[in-house]
């Protein structure tokens, strides 16, 4: 089984993607930036609060899903500065107080919109 997921609760998806794939197992999560679902806008120019806002995003999706963040088992973080590590680490921690998931943090050249941080998760179903 292959199922597209969409919410009109987190952003629409700027390209021709869904914002998840859900299969019998796992939930795959196209990457979500730190916009507002009802304005289309960056929630802000600060890294921490556009992180909390994709973990909003996230919660959403994984929702919509039948899942949640306590069944995220792999994240990958897009940084487009390294030196934001730090600061997100603190937003990321709050969302994951125990059952911690493996991931994975780059910095990358550019990210979509030109946002500062973009988080993909992988999902039990």
């Amino acid at each position: 089984m292959q199922k597209q997921v969409n919410t009109e609760k987190a952003p629409k998806a700027i390209g021709p993607y869904a914002q998840a794939i859900k299969t019998d197992v796992f939930i795959f999560t196209s990457g979500q930036l730190g916009i507002d679902p009802q304005t289309g806008d960056f929630v802000s120019a600060d890294v921490q609060a556009q992180t909390k806002q994709i973990f909003h995003n996230l919660q959403a999706v994984l929702q919509e899903a039948g899942s949640s963040l306590d069944k995220v088992v792999k994240t990958t973080v897009f940084l487009k500065d390294l030196n934001d590590f730090v600061a997100v680490n603190e937003v990321y921690a709050s969302f994951f107080p125990t059952n911690l998931p493996a991931r994975s943090a780059v910095q990358v050249a550019r990210l979509p919109k030109d946002g500062l941080v973009e988080i993909e998760v992988i999902a039990l179903a």
